[in-house]
């Protein structure tokens, strides 16, 4: 637990929360507990519930696995009264720490930030979780201009799996981001006894950003979907081709196996005394080959 209090109110922090924490809470704050036992529950969905006194908002954040190269859901869970703010998350959110230490570590920042109301810092914090997804969106379309490069690059193969990697951190992103809207909307226009209306006009400009957001990754989603098509046909073209290659082959060494199957049949094989019958026969051979590639470019099959 991380506490910083200054000004009119008090910022408790939890990481991974455990029963002794809860204890706490319960026994020195005024919360619902209803409330504070959703601070240890998994919620898969954002939700904002309104209580007698406190408001609990419980919202996702993008987060990025470098080991699985993937964007995962961190989950945060916000209790704000008249007097605290109370946040709780598994993961470790990197933003909210360094900005919890920043604030601890300098009161110059806690005067700016404490200075007015808990619903204040509130829409800090969550503008400041709304902006960390621009970085890793500028990430999202580095990756897509290397796969780009590389598609035309003649590197087809190796570009299956990174668009298969790249087009499914795209889609957590999305599964992340797309339900926080209607947070948002619900700090924005409904009449929150913990929100002043002052700030309602900032969560509208959250709502905003949020939809800045969605239209990035709505037009990186297009781009790996076209990029993927084109890989696609680009893979299936040269297949076409190597099956091609490999017809013609075998059609010109179809007419070839049949005369030397027939020669083989005779008891006696023509020019078999002749010391130059192996080299006639490999003449013929070669002619009717010849003449097999001539009838084929004659009628255009390659």
């Amino acid at each position: 637990m991380n506490v910083i209090k200054s000004g009119n109110f008090t910022w408790i922090d939890f990481l991974d929360p455990q029963p002794s924490d809860i204890t706490y809470l319960q026994e020195n704050f005024n919360i619902h507990p209803l409330a504070v036992e959703e601070l240890i529950t998994p919620t898969y969905q954002p939700k904002a519930v309104q209580y007698e006194n406190c408001l609990f908002l419980s919202i996702h954040t993008p987060l990025f696995d470098t080991a699985l190269r993937t964007t995962y859901p961190g989950e945060l869970d916000i209790i704000l009264t008249k007097d605290y703010i109370i946040t709780s998350h598994r993961h470790d959110i990197y933003q909210l720490r360094d900005f919890f230490v920043k604030l601890s570590k300098s009161k110059g920042s806690q005067r700016t930030y404490f200075a007015q109301t808990p619903a204040h810092l509130l829409h800090h914090i969550i503008e400041l979780l709304l902006n960390s997804c621009f970085p890793k969106l500028h990430h999202i379309s580095e990756n897509l201009d290397y796969i780009e490069t590389q598609v035309f690059s003649d590197h087809e193969k190796e570009m299956v799996l990174e668009i298969s990697v790249v087009k499914r951190d795209i889609l957590n992103f999305r599964r992340t981001l797309k339900p926080q809207r209607s947070i948002l909307d619900s700090l924005s226009q409904k009449e929150q006894p913990f929100i002043p209306d002052e700030l309602r006009v900032y969560f509208q400009d959250l709502i905003g950003t949020n939809i800045r957001i969605w239209n990035i990754l709505e037009s990186t989603k297009e781009t790996i979907e076209a990029l993927e098509a084109t890989n696609n046909s680009l893979l299936s073209n040269k297949l076409n081709l190597t099956m091609k290659v490999l017809t013609i082959f075998s059609a010109v060494l179809l007419p070839i196996t049949l005369y030397s199957n027939v020669m083989s049949m005779s008891t006696s094989i023509p020019l078999s005394n002749n010391p130059d019958g192996f080299w006639i026969h490999s003449g013929v051979m070669l002619v009717v080959a010849l003449a097999t590639i001539f009838v084929f470019r004659a009628k255009k099959w390659f």
